[in-house]
């Protein structure tokens, strides 16, 4: 178990203090489990001198068959630990998570936090009118994604399919498995008959799938994901608040509440090298 609010020290970094230093304070990033390692890639690309703490709540996931009430708490208690660690901001690299939890917990904290759901949004009205969204149950249910691309471009056209099985698929790292092809076939159909132009991924899992998806989508549909739009956000909102990091970032940290060797394994593929993974218990409902 691991809960300090001394981070600095925790990672070797003793010669400096975040509170007086506040640009040196990593960048939290969660999600259910691998899904936001589509997210992390983005800021290596787009701010790589921030220093990242990476959260899979792997023990609880996936989020996209929980209720509202679960998802909030759970993202409450990721975000108060992630509090205590001193991170300067917080992406919610979960789009289940962005649909029904943010709004409620932005209110509750004192450093911004940023989801993926209006980056995505905004990106998707750049490419096209008839848009198709895949999204986990839940995200779907919401029309997050459907309401925020409305409010944008009241014109445009909005499809949503629900596609449960993706996100357990590449938790078991079963991306190239032929009944993965099946399932993805599926999804896409109904998009596909609506002759769509533009494709949101509506979970970050998703972009784990893009060869296949896009094998599958005639070659005009254009892909959206949303992970390059957050990063940028986020580098628009650490330059607005004067938090950009000019320092050598430290290793990224990376913690799980379920099996470290489980995420560590299947991550390697994303991340190019098997990362050093700790754990968190959440058994209580309170991390520590």
């Amino acid at each position: 178990m691991f809960l300090s609010s001394n981070f600095e020290t925790n990672l070797g970094q003793e010669n400096f203090n975040y509170y007086t230093e506040p640009q040196r304070a990593p960048i939290g990033v969660f999600d259910s489990g691998v899904g936001g390692l589509t997210v992390l890639r983005e800021l290596y690309r787009q701010i790589p001198n921030e220093s990242i703490l990476y959260f899979g709540d792997t023990a609880r996931l996936p989020y996209g068959i929980r209720s509202q009430a679960e998802i909030i708490q759970f993202n409450r208690e990721i975000l108060t630990w992630m509090q205590h660690v001193g991170v300067k901001m917080a992406v919610m690299a979960c789009n289940t998570s962005s649909a029904l939890a943010l709004e409620t917990v932005r209110e509750e904290f004192d450093f911004p936090i940023i989801g993926v759901i209006l980056p995505g949004a905004l990106a998707a009205v750049q490419y096209g009118k008839r848009i198709g969204v895949i999204a986990t149950p839940a995200t779907a249910k919401s029309n997050a994604y459907k309401n925020a691309i409305l409010e944008i471009d009241a014109i445009a056209q909005v499809w949503q399919v629900s596609c449960p099985e993706f996100v357990p698929l590449i938790e078991q790292n079963r991306i190239h498995d032929p009944y993965t092809v099946e399932v993805a076939t599926s999804y896409l159909e109904p998009l596909i008959q609506q002759q769509i132009d533009t494709l949101v991924y509506g979970c970050t899992h998703y972009p784990h799938l893009a060869p296949i998806l896009r094998s599958l989508l005639p070659s005009t549909v254009n892909i959206v994901d949303p992970a390059v739009y957050v990063a940028s956000a986020c580098a628009t909102e650490l330059d607005i608040l004067n938090l950009r990091n000019n320092f050598p970032p430290m290793p990224t940290r990376f913690v799980v509440s379920g099996c470290p060797e489980t995420f560590a394994l299947t991550s390697v593929n994303w991340l190019g090298c098997t990362p050093t993974v700790e754990v968190v218990n959440c058994g209580s409902g309170i991390l520590a």
